[in-house]
């Protein structure tokens, strides 16, 4: 990345992380995924059960290659068998962490998030004692305006693309507000000022990764 680019962003990430923290969520900066695998592999005792919420940005992190090889309770609902898939879902409530990453971050300290079932946001809202979420730079937002654009004319498509949904915006590349079967964006949920301080910890990456 051009480092003047750079710059403009890490500046951006330090007035989000100050207000994420006057929100009660805890707030990291690391420049690489790298740093960000080590970051977690802090945060993180061995043996603590963990589970996960479906994101690209923990996969090109390298933080499911991390959980999958390391010594810790994992299981991931989207890759055991189908007769599996409701109970572990259901593990995720009674995770010691639960990791995913957010469609949006606003530069107020808000975190928005859209899910089809509610898989990802529910754990994140409730249940988990540690919640930890991944994003990359290219998340943050300037208000939730800026995220609900986010939203429609990038996440949902790309994401609707990318797992072969039968929805109008994995043709047309943005939000038709279609009611699809197969739609994708059915849970909104916006967080805000946290009644459990640091249950939810934030690590922004110096990277554009993900959706």
């Amino acid at each position: 990345m051009d480092q003047n680019v750079l710059f403009t962003e890490e500046k951006r990430a330090e007035r989000t992380m100050e207000n994420l923290r006057s929100n009660r969520m805890e707030a990291f900066y690391v420049k690489t995924s790298a740093e960000a695998v080590e970051l977690v592999k802090n945060l993180i005792p061995e043996g603590s059960v963990c589970r996960v919420g479906g994101s690209r940005t923990l996969h090109e992190t390298g933080i499911i290659s991390l959980l999958e090889n390391g010594n810790y309770d994992y299981r991931d609902s989207h890759v055991v068998p189908a007769e599996e898939v409701e109970t572990a879902r259901l593990e995720a409530f009674f995770a010691d962490y639960f990791l995913a990453s957010a469609n949006a971050i606003t530069e107020d300290g808000e975190i928005y998030n859209v899910d089809g079932a509610g898989t990802r946001v529910a754990p994140i809202i409730f249940g988990p004692k540690n919640v930890i979420l991944v994003a990359g730079t290219n998340k943050i937002v300037s208000d939730i305006a800026a995220a609900e654009d986010r939203l429609r004319n990038l996440a949902a498509p790309a994401n609707a693309k990318r797992l072969g949904c039968k929805t109008p915006c994995a043709e047309t590349g943005t939000c038709m507000n279609c009611k699809s079967p197969a739609r994708i964006c059915c849970s909104y949920t916006l967080l805000g000022y946290q009644r459990i301080p640091n249950r939810i910890k934030v690590i922004i990456i110096g990277e554009h990764l993900g959706y």
